[in-house]
């Protein structure tokens, strides 16, 4: 990948630095202030983006921010952040509250801008792949196969789908050297397939021309932003014609938004309310941030079962929201960035030891039994996968429970566990734990496509 760093990018850079350096941030974590929260406060010379910055932090650490109130109106930045772990506690690990002080303190070596937190890194262990396309069942399962034919083994992955769009941030390596593809022809030869894949095998489909990216680099931290992008990148807010009441077309709740001006303030107001979930403040931030608003200030409470946020924006030049257009555009980005991570369906957890076309084989099964992906995350560590698949009935009715049994049986009852939905399962008197751990089965070809060999 060609990298120019430009002068005016440089100097911004050491312009900021000479600011951390002479108003260096300050991280106070109280633990003895509140009951049941953690008190995290922020102090620190203001910088557009920051706000994200320390919302990113926070969210990557799997925390959940109860509440917020956020100042940055001028050159300064306060933040106040209650938080709990996972499991609702105050957090008191050491090495988790120390990693809080030192990313977000004066201890650490990395000056935020744009550039560096929102760009890519260098990396020699994977290939990213980036697909958007539309959304249809098996596509998953089809993809998968594609890339095991190709001898690629997917070690991570994040895959959505939102409103008929579907968008995955893929991590794969050579099935021999265990590293990044880097040989050009072959790359070409990923893009044509994946892409041949995405359009259905038809050239002449009226949908959006799917983007395939493949590249040896990417940050795996903020895989979470390219699918925001790639997503607002085809349109995926766009509203359904027929959605009923306080639902979408899918069957989602639609969450209510409503933006308005303080034109004696020159401030646009954003009000968001809707059911709490993880990582919710970052899609918001996120999403206002990537198009250009600067949050001034900020009120956020999601300590009962719906969340409620508040912002004061501006664009990057100062002005408020200009139109009636735009202040429609910013509801509905928001509402779709609130909808991508909704987590549809039946969940299902994967753990196993890793091994080429795994992926595959479990897709396929699930597209052989007529369960259609919604969303995917996909882990690599130490040799085992650790994979999350939320999934629904094909033709949109709830999963049967049998259906999932029978699923088990087949991949194994200790591999394939369920944690989430209605569907409630008993184990099978002949119970398969260990078969599917050699990999007995083998991808059928898909020969509408004719890109898997039989």
């Amino acid at each position: 990948m060609d990298v120019c760093l430009s002068y005016s990018y440089h100097m911004d850079d050491e312009i900021a630095k000479f600011i951390r350096r002479v108003n260096p941030p300050r991280v106070v974590i109280d633990n003895e202030v509140c009951k049941n929260v953690t008190v995290i406060k922020v102090d620190s010379a203001n910088k557009h983006g920051i706000l994200l910055e320390v919302v990113q932090v926070l969210t990557d650490l799997n925390l959940t921010i109860k509440k917020a109130y956020i100042s940055s109106d001028g050159g300064w930045f306060m933040d106040v952040f209650n938080v709990t772990d996972q499991d609702g506690n105050k957090v008191t690990d050491d090495i988790v509250l120390d990693y809080i002080r030192k990313s977000l303190g004066p201890d650490d070596s990395s000056c935020y801008s744009p550039r560096s937190t929102i760009g890519v890194k260098q990396s020699v262990d994977f290939t990213v792949i980036e697909l958007t396309g539309t959304d249809r069942p098996g596509l998953l399962s089809e993809l998968c196969a594609v890339l095991m034919d190709l001898q690629c083994n997917v070690v991570n992955a994040e895959i959505w789908t939102h409103r008929a769009k579907a968008a995955a941030v893929l991590q794969v390596t050579d099935e021999e050297t265990c590293s990044a593809v880097t040989d050009p022809e072959r790359l070409s030869q990923i893009r044509k397939l994946l892409g041949y894949v995405l359009t259905g095998g038809s050239r002449s489909r009226r949908s959006r021309e799917p983007k395939t990216t493949v590249s040896s680099s990417l940050d795996e931290s903020y895989a979470d932003r390219k699918l925001h992008q790639l997503m607002f990148a085809d349109r995926d807010y766009d509203e359904w014609e027929n959605s009923v009441g306080d639902e979408d077309k899918s069957g989602r709740v639609i969450p209510d938004v409503d933006v308005s001006n303080l034109h004696d303030l020159d401030y646009s107001i954003v009000m968001i309310r809707c059911k709490d979930r993880p990582k919710l403040l970052f899609d918001t931030v996120f999403t206002l941030t990537d198009m250009k608003y600067v949050v001034s200030h900020a009120s956020i409470d999601a300590e009962g079962p719906e969340a409620y946020q508040e912002y004061y924006i501006r664009h990057t030049d100062g002005s408020p929201v200009k139109s009636e257009a735009e202040r429609q555009r910013v509801i509905k980005c928001l509402k779709a960035a609130i909808q991508r991570r909704v987590s549809e369906g039946l969940k299902l957890e994967l753990c196993t030891s890793d091994r080429v076309g795994l992926l595959s084989d479990v897709t396929r099964i699930f597209r052989e039994n007529s369960l259609t992906v919604t969303r995917a995350e996909v882990k690599t560590k130490g040799g085992k996968a650790l994979n999350t698949f939320y999934v629904k009935d094909a033709s949109g009715y709830q999963v049967d429970a049998k259906t999932i049994d029978a699923i088990r049986q087949v991949i194994g009852q200790t591999i394939l566990q369920v944690k989430g939905g209605n569907t409630v399962l008993k184990p099978s008197s002949q119970e398969s734990q260990t078969g599917f751990l050699f990999g007995v089965f083998k991808s059928r070809s898909f020969v509408n496509f004719g890109l898997i060999r039989s």
